[in-house]
């Protein structure tokens, strides 16, 4: 039986009669990196907003290790063992960076013991260790107020380290951050995960993508589904909340499309052009519509501006038909070109993935050799 270090059932939270969380339910392991993802006005900052005391529910219950935490205080709940950082860093500007972890290790809440106590030897040594934790070791002795906003959002996940918690709470850790200060609060995180439960809200997907593991999704105060990253962005229930519509492929169509085209952007020696023609030929094997088709379209290229892994996509086909039409499309578009030494291998890998009967290989490849035997390449794509 698994630990579940946070359990809410049946929650709802009623504002005035609007239900910013309505009936939900949801549970984490101790020793679990869980992300929230929804649109806007989910309900996921109530939802942390509930947990931490903030907010009290309307209905249902909130056990935090088994207690519950209903009509507990907020500083209670923190001494509990649950840490929260917000989305804007909360840290001291005109304090020295080392000096802010150190306030934050002071376990005596007294304000005057706070102020007056200074750090003990081991203290010092656990600042110095958060401070190498959170990479900023070499600006220990600068004002905060001089650091970079992302080196402040590390500041401050340190900090809110540094008072032990056994679940942090991380809302949007990476709104406004460069690409390199995205990956750093990423890593930090993932660094994190091995010795605490931690619960992070966001919305830049590349980042879920990044420190994923398990991710929930919010709609309208509820868990619309739960899964990998590549189930979640995969259902047509997360795809119609995110775009306003309902997907035109369904969720098994869409996930073969794009590890075709991943098999496709695996050949650097494609034109420009010729990867349109490929994709304009993928987005007609399930969609007959031309405005779809167009949408499915956009959606492959942006899918290749990711970090494709065959090994993330292929065991989520859930049937043998689905692994046969993938590897007929893959075999068509890497036998568009001249097959290189590189490609080979990622289609190697790919059988290997596929895991079918050498037969149904060797027929498949015979069929698609019969047809560029007998047609011209571009006339081949474009049938």
């Amino acid at each position: 039986m698994q630990n579940h270090i946070l359990e809410i059932d049946n929650l709802t939270v009623s504002f005035d009669g609007f239900k910013a969380l309505n009936n939900l339910n949801f549970t984490m392991n101790t020793g679990e990196l869980r992300v929230i993802i929804g649109p806007n006005g989910a309900g996921k900052t109530t939802f942390l907003d509930v947990i931490t005391g903030k907010v009290q529910p309307t209905e249902g219950t909130v056990r935090f290790k088994g207690r519950n935490l209903r009509n507990i205080s907020e500083h209670h709940i923190s001494r509990l063992g649950i840490g929260r950082k917000f989305q804007t860093p909360r840290v001291y500007l005109n304090l020295s960076v080392r000096d802010n972890l150190d306030l934050a290790w002071v376990r005596r809440k007294n304000v005057f013991a706070t102020l007056l106590t200074s750090p003990k030897k081991g203290d010092r040594r656990t600042v110095t260790g958060l401070l190498e934790t959170v990479g900023l070791t070499a600006k220990a002795d600068l004002k905060a107020a001089l650091l970079s906003h992302g080196e402040k959002q590390r500041l401050e996940i340190g900090m809110l380290v540094a008072q032990s918690p056994e679940l942090l709470l991380v809302d949007e850790p990476v709104a406004g951050l460069t690409d390199e200060e995205t990956e750093n609060v990423g890593n930090l995180l993932l660094s994190l995960a091995e010795h605490h439960s931690i619960i992070v809200i966001e919305h830049d997907m590349e980042f879920v993508r990044q420190i994923a593991r398990q991710v929930t999704v919010l709609h309208q105060g509820s868990v619309l589904c739960e899964g990998s990253m590549n189930q979640v962005q995969n259902d047509p229930r997360v795809i119609e909340v995110y775009l306003g519509k309902a997907p035109s492929v369904s969720a098994e169509q869409l996930l073969i499309l794009r590890i075709a085209a991943a098999m496709a952007w695996a050949d650097g020696n494609f034109a420009p052009e010729q990867m349109q023609v490929i994709l304009t030929r993928l987005s007609k094997q399930f969609a007959s519509d031309p405005e779809q088709q167009a949408e499915l379209k956009t959606e492959l290229q942006n899918y290749l501006s990711q970090e494709i892994a065959l090994e993330a996509l292929i065991p989520e086909l859930s049937s043998e038909s689905d692994r046969l039409q993938v590897l007929k499309l893959s075999y068509e578009i890497i036998r568009s070109n001249t097959i290189n030494e590189y490609e080979n291998r990622v289609y190697q890998k790919l059988l290997s993935l596929l895991d079918l009967p050498e037969h149904q290989v060797k027929s498949i490849e015979a069929e698609i050799e019969a047809g560029f035997s007998s047609l011209s390449l571009d006339d081949y794509l474009q049938q």
